[in-house]
């Protein structure tokens, strides 16, 4: 068979759209002539599909229970339909786990628009070009090598998309309503809006200061602060070189802890060392991590991770002895490997909680080892256990076990170094008693812990570290400023403007985008057409505004989605068929429609529509509205004002040339207006999304009175 299925092009959905609140990527796909060639008139079609991707069964698709998806290829189903769903089965192999997908026909025979829910842009580009091969070779009957297709679509997830620990507080945000915009290719994320905003990074936030980093990153300088506050810490000295090493040994009294000064992750930590020669092998072990070397006295028992948010242990982690047992035939290394490394929480990547053991590029282990008269290629005895980590293997989880005198001791330690976030490592034997009665102590004072070994324990539950975070941040607020959206087919920009004027005198630091250009207080700081995605998340950045007007295209919203997730006031001017949407195969009032409701489906609940009623398109549109509906008309006498406020909602119209605001039984006319039709139409837009806002009549008025002005 010849067929083909061809990409013709490709476009990234970053905000919500038509198909769905979320980014998305929708493809155009020709099929050509497989649109006459069904799944179930391919011989041996899904026998090869469902073979290479089992997961496939746990699509429901329209049938809505488990295997409906395999049930309609085996019925017969069409070549786009199947690449949506081996497109969405390819990212959540990947890691990157989604369900929304479309596959509708266009205009054009054969061709597709096929939409799939989109974590991250270039993975799922990547994952779309892979399933178009997957699903062409399964049609051909050709080889086809899908563990090594997902192993380079895994990397390349974990390669470009946020690490465990900033992405479950990212997804900890979204649960509660926090918007957020990834700054950077990295981890550095703004949750939030304008003056509302913070922003992360893993486990830092923009409350941790530069210096509680700095004095964390000294363990000495950290002691030295926290023994005068009677937190108990192990006694210590820095040293130069392996011989000053052994003095301070002595001094101590063995054994004695070997580590870098900065260290973290454990590296370069050498416990429970009892001779001067392992003393002297552990110091360039230690200096080669950190700028100076530390031996402190040696804390008998477990250890243990304790994290701290906003003044609160809200996880606490135990670590393990790792060892291996011989078997009198294999070597060290070759039973890390079998014993160890076989291990399916180890990985290389960041999901995995438990790292894969390389005893080559680990010259702690191999010291720890050699301590035991073993190395790498030596064979233990049969029985014979061998300890080849001591430390940094904090994975079963002992929250619930916590003393709360242990928790008050890591909240002091947190507190007294500055940071708001902190891991505290502590050594004790019994963990629910105080450390006083078991000699214990805390070690280290960590800033940026990771999450991950409380997020993934080996043993115990997850913590849900990322809500404590956002709660600590955000105090039970959503992060968010007023925003409003204005879109239709005519007068959008002076709405706009109309609405930035209106706004700066309720007193508000708004910014507007618009295609008039880049407004921040009233003032032009970019004269080019904004009315786009990537201006409007740039408004959103600033720090500088507490509230937000965004004028929004329909051919933005087809092409690039709204720059929001949702909005306080969606306004909607007017519906018909505009020429650059016959581009996107939108070409009648009905699919105009459907891109228009975008503006009103992000409306939230506490927010409201602004419609104009006298565009029987746009009215019908009020429907769909989670919120409150606020209609706006040059007409007073127009039967959908009418009937709208006799069920109790609120209207703006013009009688008799003033501006009334009518609802709760109540008109009242706040100003007198005589422009042309097309700016009354702005003008009452503009009022009823102001009064919508919560704004006064009486600053309304005065915008009404003063905006041309405004605008000059």
């Amino acid at each position: 068979m010849s067929k083909d299925i061809r990409i013709l092009g490709v476009q990234y959905l970053r905000g919500p759209n038509i198909w769905t609140y979320r980014p998305a990527i929708e493809a155009l796909v020709d099929i050509d002539e497989l649109e006459d060639f069904p799944s179930n008139l391919i011989p041996g079609f899904y026998e090869r599909l469902s073979a290479w991707l089992p997961g496939l069964v746990e699509h429901k698709c329209s049938y809505g229970e488990r295997g409906g998806f395999l049930r309609r290829v085996q019925e017969g189903t069409w070549p786009a339909h199947i690449l949506e769903h081996v497109t969405l089965e390819l990212q959540t192999q990947a890691g990157q786990r989604t369900s929304f997908g479309k596959a509708r026909s266009t205009s054009q025979r054969g061709v597709y628009k096929v939409v799939v829910r989109s974590r991250h842009k270039d993975v799922t580009i990547a994952c779309l070009h892979a399933a178009r091969d997957l699903v062409m070779a399964a049609i051909n009957d050709s080889p086809f090598d899908v563990p090594a297709t997902l192993a380079r679509l895994h990397e390349l997830a974990d390669s470009l998309c946020l690490g465990p620990s900033t992405a479950c507080i990212v997804d900890a945000a979204t649960d509660v309503g926090v918007p957020s915009i990834r700054l950077t290719e990295g981890n550095l994320v703004q949750l939030g809006w304008g003056c509302r905003q913070r922003r992360v990074w893993t486990a830092e936030t923009d409350r941790t200061s530069a210096i509680a980093e700095s004095i964390a990153s000294d363990k000495d300088l950290t002691k030295s602060l926290l023994i005068p506050c009677g937190v108990p810490v192990p006694e210590g000295q820095i040293v130069n070189s392996p011989e000053e090493a052994w003095e301070a040994a002595q001094d101590i009294g063995l054994p004695v802890v070997v580590k870098p000064s900065d260290a973290n992750h454990a590296r370069g930590v050498s416990l429970e060392l009892m001779t001067e020669e392992e003393v002297k092998a552990a110091f360039p072990v230690a200096e080669a991590e950190g700028s100076d070397v530390i031996v402190e006295r040696f804390i008998r028992g477990s250890e243990h991770r304790l994290l701290v948010v906003g003044g609160k242990v809200v996880a606490a982690g135990r670590g393990e002895h790792i060892s291996i047992t011989g078997d009198g035939v294999s070597s060290v290394r070759a039973l890390i490997d079998s014993q160890l490394n076989t291990d399916p929480r180890r990985g290389e990547a960041e999901e995995f909680p438990l790292e894969t053991i390389k005893i080559d590029e680990d010259r702690i282990m191999r010291l720890l080892i050699g301590r035991q008269g073993h190395h790498a290629g030596s064979v233990p005895a049969e029985g014979e256990c061998v300890i080849v980590q001591r430390n940094g293997n904090v994975s079963i989880d002992c929250t619930d076990e916590v003393h709360p005198e242990v928790a008050a001791a890591a909240s002091l330690a947190a507190r007294i170094v500055g940071l708001d976030i902190a891991g505290i490592d502590l050594v004790t034997e019994d963990v629910s008693l105080p450390l006083e009665r078991t000699g214990g102590a805390i070690v280290e004072v960590n800033a940026g812990p990771g999450l991950l070994m409380h997020l993934k324990p080996a043993q115990g539950k997850p913590r849900p570290v990322g809500e404590a975070i956002i709660a600590h941040l955000f105090q039970g607020e959503d992060g968010r400023i007023p925003v409003v959206g204005v879109s239709g087919c005519d007068h959008t920009t002076r709405v706009a403007r109309v609405l930035g004027w209106l706004l700066h005198l309720g007193g508000h630091h708004a910014g507007l985008a618009c295609r008039d250009g880049f407004f921040l207080d009233l003032r032009r700081v970019e004269r080019a057409d904004c009315a786009n995605f990537e201006a409007g998340q740039r408004l959103l950045m600033n720090r500088s505004i507490d509230a937000a007007v965004f004028e929004t295209p329909p051919a933005s919203i087809v092409s690039e989605g709204l720059p929001y997730d949702r909005c306080n006031v969606g306004v909607l001017t007017s519906l018909r068929v505009l020429p650059e949407l016959e581009a996107f195969d939108v070409r009648e009032p009905g699919q105009v429609a459907n891109v228009l409701r975008t503006q009103i489906d992000v409306v939230l609940e506490s927010g409201a529509a602004v419609l104009n009623a006298d565009d029987a398109s746009v009215a019908e549109l009020a429907e769909l509205c989670d919120g409150e509906v606020v209609f706006f008309s040059q007409e007073a006498e127009s039967h959908v004002i009418g009937a709208h406020l006799d069920a109790g909602g609120r209207a703006v119209f013009l009688r008799d040339g003033n501006v009334v605001l009518a609802g709760s039984g109540e008109m009242q006319e706040i100003a007198r207006l005589a422009p042309s039709a097309d700016d009354a139409c702005a003008v009452l837009a503009a009022a009823a999304a102001g009064w919508a806002l919560g704004i006064a009549p009486e600053l309304i008025a005065s915008a009404i009175e003063s905006y041309e002005s405004s605008l000059a």
